[in-house]
C-alpha cells in the first residue's frame, strides 16, 4: 500500500500543473485533482491538462518585455509549463505561441509519468479537508467551491469576465486579400497573416461591431471586464479610433502589394503546429455566434471564413490577495490552504504558471522545515509576489509589468533609450535570480520531458455550443 500524498493540488491548469510538478520534483508526493473528463466548464473543449482557452500565445519573448523576462526566469528555474511551450512552439513573430493540443498533451504526459504525482478525476465542491492543499482552480472556479472559499475567507468573492477570440480555418482565408508579415519583421515575414483595411472599410467595421448583438449577462451577474482582455466590441464602443490604436494598429507593417502601411489591420496568428487554423489576435468577443459570423466576415480576406471556434465569454474569479493571503500564499483564515495562479489575482498564462511555481516552492520550503526564501524583489518572480502583497483599495488582477519591479538606480542608465534601460533591468533580474536559485535548489530533481501528440482531437465550436 502506497503512502498517502503529502499535498493535494486542486486544478489541472497552468498553475496547478506547475505547482504539482515543482513539489514532486522536490520529493513531495502529490495528488492532483482535476474535474475533467468528468466535467468541463463552458469555456473548455478538451480533456487534457493545461487547456488554453483564451489564446495560444504566451506573449512577448524579448527580455525587454516584463513577461518575456518572467518566461526566462521560469525556464532557468525548471518550469514544466515553459519547457512544454518551448517544445510545442509555433511561429508568432516576437512572441511565444504554442500548438494548444500538443502543449496540453505534452504536459499531460509529463504529469502522468511522474512517479510522485497521482492524478484523480473528480469535481471538488468544497475545500478538501486534507492539509496542506493548494487551490489552483483558476478563473473557471466552480460556484460551489467558490462559495466555500467565500465562507473561509469571510468576504465576497470578486468576479469579472474574460473574453475568448474566435479561430478560423486556414483554408478559408483568402490569400489574394491578405499578406504575411510580422510587425517590423520580428520573427520572420510569415509569422502572421494580415488582413488590411482602408479607412472606409475600417469605419464600416467599427459601426457593425458597436451595433452587433451581444450575449447578455445573467440577471445576477455584473459584466466587469479585465482591461487587458476587453471584448473587441467594448473597445469599439469607447471611440471609433480605439481599435486603430489597439489590436488593429498597422504600425510596423507594410502591404507588399501597395508598398504602403494600411489604415488598419487585423492580424491572424497560427493556432496549431500544422497551420490548419488561425486566431484573430486581440479579437476576444461576447457577440452572439450569428453576429460574429456576419461581422467578422466583413474583414478583407475573411469573407468566406469557416469558424473552427467562435469567441465567447467566461467568468473569472479571484480573491483580494493582499488582504487574505500570507507572504507564503496561504489563506490567513484557513491555515494549510494555499492559493496559486489566477485565483490569487495574477493575470495571464505565464503569470499563472509563475504563481504555481512560487506557491509550490514556498510550500516545499515549509514542508522541509526551512525558512521561506522568496525570490528577490528585483526579479520578475519577485514582482508577482509584490503585486499579491501590496494592499490597495480596489485590488484588481494584473499582468506582470515593469512597474512591479524596482527601477535600476543609476544616473547613467536613466539617459539610455527605454529598451536599453529595460534590458539592463532584465540583466539585473537574471543576475539576482542566478544568485538566488542555488538557495532553493536543495532536493530539486530535474526531469526531462518530450513533446507529445494529442490522443483525441478537441471538440469543435459547434459541439461545444451544443453541450452548453
Amino acid at each position: 500500500m502506497t503512502e498517502p500524498s503529502a499535498v493535494t493540488v486542486v486544478g489541472g491548469g497552468l498553475a496547478g500543473c506547475e505547482a504539482a510538478w515543482q513539489l514532486a520534483c522536490r520529493g513531495v508526493a502529490v495528488t492532483l485533482v482535476e474535474q475533467k473528463p468528468l466535467r468541463r466548464t463552458a469555456a473548455q473543449t478538451g480533456d487534457g491538462l493545461c487547456e488554453l482557452v483564451c489564446s495560444n500565445s504566451l506573449r512577448g519573448a524579448a527580455l525587454s518585455n516584463a513577461v518575456g523576462l518572467l518566461k526566462e526566469e521560469l525556464r532557468r528555474a525548471g518550469s514544466l509549463i515553459i519547457a512544454a511551450a518551448d517544445l510545442t512552439a509555433v511561429p508568432a513573430g516576437g512572441a511565444l505561441a504554442v500548438d494548444r493540443d500538443r502543449f496540453s498533451a505534452t504536459i499531460t504526459a509529463a504529469i502522468d509519468a511522474h512517479p510522485l504525482i497521482t492524478r484523480v478525476s473528480a469535481e471538488v465542491t468544497e475545500i478538501p479537508a486534507a492539509r496542506p492543499v493548494v487551490l489552483a482552480t483558476g478563473p473557471l472556479t466552480g460556484d460551489a467551491l467558490a462559495n466555500d472559499l467565500v465562507r473561509a475567507i469571510g468576504e465576497d468573492q470578486l468576479a469579472y469576465y474574460d473574453a475568448i477570440a474566435p479561430i478560423v480555418s486556414a483554408e478559408s482565408i483568402d490569400p489574394e486579400k491578405t499578406f504575411r508579415q510580422s510587425r517590423y519583421d520580428k520573427g520572420g515575414d510569415d509569422a502572421y497573416i494580415n488582413c488590411p483595411m482602408n479607412a472606409e472599410e475600417y469605419y464600416a467595421f467599427i459601426d457593425a461591431l458597436v451595433a452587433s448583438e451581444k450575449v447578455a449577462p445573467r440577471a445576477f451577474e455584473e459584466a466587469r471586464y479585465f482591461e487587458g482582455c476587453l471584448p473587441v466590441e467594448v473597445m469599439a464602443s469607447r471611440g471609433k479610433d480605439t481599435l486603430a490604436y489597439g489590436p488593429m494598429k498597422p504600425v510596423g507593417l507594410t502591404d507588399p502589394r501597395t508598398g504602403r502601411t494600411p489604415y488598419a489591420v487585423v492580424q491572424l496568428r497560427q493556432e496549431d503546429f500544422a497551420a490548419t487554423a488561425y486566431n484573430l489576435v486581440g479579437f476576444q468577443t461576447r457577440m452572439t455566434y450569428g453576429a460574429q459570423a456576419k461581422v467578422f466576415r466583413m474583414i478583407p480576406g475573411l469573407e468566406s471564413a469557416e469558424f473552427v471556434r467562435f469567441g465567447s465569454v467566461h467568468r473569472n474569479t479571484f480573491v483580494n490577495a493582499p488582504r487574505v493571503l500570507t507572504p507564503a500564499m496561504e489563506l490567513k483564515a484557513s491555515p494549510g490552504v494555499f492559493l496559486a495562479g489566477q485565483i490569487t489575482g495574477v493575470e495571464g498564462y505565464v503569470e499563472s504558471a509563475g504563481g504555481g511555481f512560487l506557491c509550490a516552492l514556498l510550500l516545499a520550503q515549509r514542508l522541509g522545515g526551512r525558512d521561506l526564501a522568496p525570490p528577490p524583489p528585483t526579479t520578475a518572480l519577485g514582482g508577482l509576489l509584490t503585486h499579491l502583497q501590496t494592499p490597495r483599495e480596489d485590488f484588481q488582477p494584473s499582468n506582470l509589468t515593469w512597474a512591479l519591479l524596482p527601477p535600476v538606480v543609476d544616473p547613467k542608465v536613466k539617459k539610455l533609450p527605454k529598451h536599453v534601460r529595460l534590458e539592463r533591468g532584465a540583466q539585473r533580474a537574471l543576475d539576482d535570480l542566478a544568485a538566488w536559485l542555488p538557495l532553493v535548489a536543495e532536493g530539486f530533481e530535474a526531469r526531462p520531458i518530450a513533446a507529445a501528440e494529442p490522443a483525441v482531437t478537441t471538440s469543435s465550436a459547434a459541439e461545444c455550443a451544443s453541450s452548453d
